[in-house]
């Protein structure tokens, strides 16, 4: 989001300039009294941006094949995904903001969604409740690229908090397959999982994909012996 314009950022120009901010940071920091830990955290950050192009492409795509789903006219589908989308990030950015900075966010995201369903505006011919189905799937939409970091970090905090320094979750193999589980098998009181949640369609069986996918060993043609004595 360019919260200046209120308008969506192509994602291969995020990728590209994040690395212009990444070398200003490797200029400031050696002047700055930062410990060895945050010149790691710098580096970190830096090794997540080439996968951070692809990141927004697959959200960029779910969120069309999502507005798609919908069955509507382009001047409508383009305007989900335009302005109205948008607005609602802005009022999310807004919520983080003290209310000083959050105003004017919240006052672009109104201007930028009004129009749309005034007279003449590409929304203002629905009923009003498509209007308000579209504004609720919009602001749901909206939400899908937060909602993809937020299910991770999520994760990674909870493991870190109750787990790593009580169950041995310094092997990567096992914090695999207790990922795996939580995604894919633990479900809510609704009865979804976290994959489901945030894909949308419910994924097979976890246990089931096991079982196809690994060769149980044939039972022993005798017996164990016993010891005698």
């Amino acid at each position: 989001m360019d919260l200046e314009r209120g308008v969506r950022r192509n994602g291969q120009l995020i990728a590209s300039a994040i690395p212009e901010h990444s070398a200003t940071l490797r200029t400031m920091a050696p002047q700055e009294p930062r410990s060895a830990t945050c010149l790691e955290r710098l580096a970190k950050a830096e090794r997540v941006v080439p996968k951070m192009q692809a990141t927004i492409a697959c959200v960029s795509g779910y969120v069309r094949q999502q507005v798609n789903q919908l069955e509507v006219a382009p001047p409508q589908s383009c305007a989900m995904q335009a302005p109205l989308m948008p607005s609602y990030s802005l009022e999310r950015v807004a919520a983080t903001r003290p209310r000083r900075e959050g105003t004017p966010l919240r006052a672009r995201a109104e201007c930028s969604r009004t129009p749309l369903f005034e007279p003449g505006g590409p929304l203002s011919a629905l009923h009003p409740v498509e209007q308000d189905r579209l504004k609720q799937k919009a602001a749901t939409l909206a939400d899908v690229f937060q909602r993809s970091s937020a299910n991770v970090e999520g994760r990674h905090g909870y493991l870190a908090l109750r787990h790593h320094q009580l169950r041995g979750l310094d092997h990567s193999r096992k914090r695999a397959c207790l990922t795996a589980v939580h995604n894919l098998f633990l479900t809510r009181a609704d009865g979804t999982t976290a994959a489901e949640r945030f894909l949308g369609p419910k994924p097979r069986s976890m246990f089931a994909a096991i079982l196809a996918s690994v060769e149980i060993p044939p039972a022993p043609l005798s017996p164990p012996r016993r010891a005698v004595g």
